[in-house]
């Protein structure tokens, strides 16, 4: 269900998102409005890279459908969800156990809700990217059909008991496809190509170049960044093979978000010693303050926002829970009183390439892999998967559960959300881009 009706003018939609962006960035925009003026150009590009940038539209919009809706249960309506997944939202990296792996990528808005809000986030914006390649309805309705059908036999086979090499993670060996060139383009990369690109040597020992995006911090903001580092720490995994020195600190300096998704977010980026002493292992982290994600706001159970510290370890504690084998450097800490994510600057992480996808029987295929992934996320952020037990259930079961009592109803309420809320949000983009250009949105 989409609360804005087909009666709201385009002058009343305004208001509203005027009314969703103050409360989603008011505070960061204030603190960096060059950062937002940024991520508004951006955004203002496409309606897709507009609807990637609006998860908080996107939940209010849907905000009336957390007191129900078709296939949502008491425990399909509490399942850890991405939070903002999106056809893009899908790429590289390098496991925990050095397997090479694609999957969903960036958990930022990740937090617990009804599992249809991941999925119909998705087909929307598989309609807006059928959209923009001159598919036609009857080509957007195959495709998210074949998403849904994907999705569906996936979790049903999770739910009765496959193995993993019935249903083998997306690796070089299992892949195919753009998905397989992703990983073979992530194979490619080198940790040394990373460095040269951030990095200089001086006196023998590497340190960050300047420019680039780099800042130099202060004494007091190093300090503060380094006591911050040695809370991380703590938070790592137990690796009885890590090298002592491998966590010994090089290096360290600031960075601003100006992306998308992390407009306004100071982060740090930190150069470790690595495994070895050789250069070329030496290990770049970065830490960034949590984001207050979209779909909480839309969440009221305490005993959900209850089971965080804050929005670092809400951030890490979800990937560990959405990913099978994460970063094995994924850690939290604080930081002026915020919550910080912690994660490794990897140079096996490479997304989907939507551009040259074009052919309709190519994107089906992708489409449905991606169907796929999402069911083996939701599938794996559980309590016997993930060991958290904020989801102290099977959720493959719940959900093939949910499902299987009308398997067709799930793939039409699919399509049709993704033509009608891929329409609401072609629209939303030429408002925004009327406010944005016209100077409605304050602040800027």
């Amino acid at each position: 269900m989409v609360t804005t009706g087909e009666s709201t003018t385009a002058a009343e939609r305004g208001e509203e998102i005027l009314a969703v962006f103050d409360t989603a960035f008011g505070e960061l925009l204030a603190a960096d409005p060059a950062a937002f003026r940024v991520k508004f150009r951006k955004m203002a590009a496409s309606a897709f890279a507009f609807y990637r940038g609006t998860a908080a539209l996107y939940y209010h919009d849907l905000d009336a459908e957390k007191r129900g809706g078709p296939f949502l249960t008491e425990q399909t309506g509490r399942v850890w969800i991405h939070g903002d997944l999106h056809a893009e939202n899908f790429g590289t990296y390098m496991d925990a156990k050095g397997r090479l792996v694609f999957n969903v990528n960036d958990f930022d808005e990740a937090f617990v809700g009804p599992f249809t809000w991941d999925v119909k986030r998705l087909a929307a914006s598989l309609a807006l990217i059928g959209y923009t390649k001159a598919l036609s309805d009857e080509q957007i309705t195959a495709l998210v059909s074949a998403y849904a059908d994907a999705y569906r036999e996936r979790i049903h086979a999770l739910a009765t008991g496959a193995k993993e090499d019935e249903v083998p993670p997306f690796t070089l060996d299992t892949a195919s496809g753009p998905l397989l060139d992703a990983l073979r383009a992530a194979r490619s990369h080198t940790r040394v190509d990373l460095l040269g690109s951030m990095t200089e040597i001086r006196d023998y020992e590497r340190h960050f170049a300047p420019g680039g995006g780099a800042i130099e911090l202060d004494a007091a903001t190093r300090k503060q960044v380094l006591d911050s580092f040695e809370g991380y720490l703590a938070t790592l995994p137990a690796d009885e093979n890590a090298r002592p020195d491998a966590r010994r600190v090089k290096d360290v300096v600031g960075r601003r978000g100006i992306g998308i998704g992390s407009a306004g977010l100071p982060s740090y980026n930190i150069l470790l010693e690595g495994h070895s002493d050789a250069l070329e292992n030496d290990v770049i982290i970065y830490m960034k303050r949590g984001q207050t994600p979209a779909v909480s706001r839309h969440i009221t159970d305490p005993a959900i926002s209850g089971y965080f510290q804050h929005e670092g370890h809400r951030t890490v504690i979800s990937q560990r829970a959405l990913q099978a084998a994460s970063d094995p450097w994924l850690g939290w800490t604080e930081l002026d009183g915020a919550g910080q994510l912690v994660a490794e600057v990897s140079p096996y992480a490479v997304d989907l390439d939507w551009s040259d996808i074009d052919d309709p029987a190519e994107i089906e295929a992708v489409v449905a892999d991606l169907g796929r992934a999402t069911a083996t996320m939701h599938a794996a952020a559980d309590v016997a998967e993930s060991g958290h037990s904020l989801v102290p259930f099977s959720t493959e079961k719940a959900i093939d559960e949910a499902i299987s009592a009308d398997p067709e109803g799930f793939a039409a309420m699919l399509v049709d959300f993704a033509h009608s809320y891929g329409a609401r949000a072609r629209t939303d983009h030429q408002i925004f881009v009327d406010l944005f250009r016209n100077g409605r949105i304050s602040g800027l």
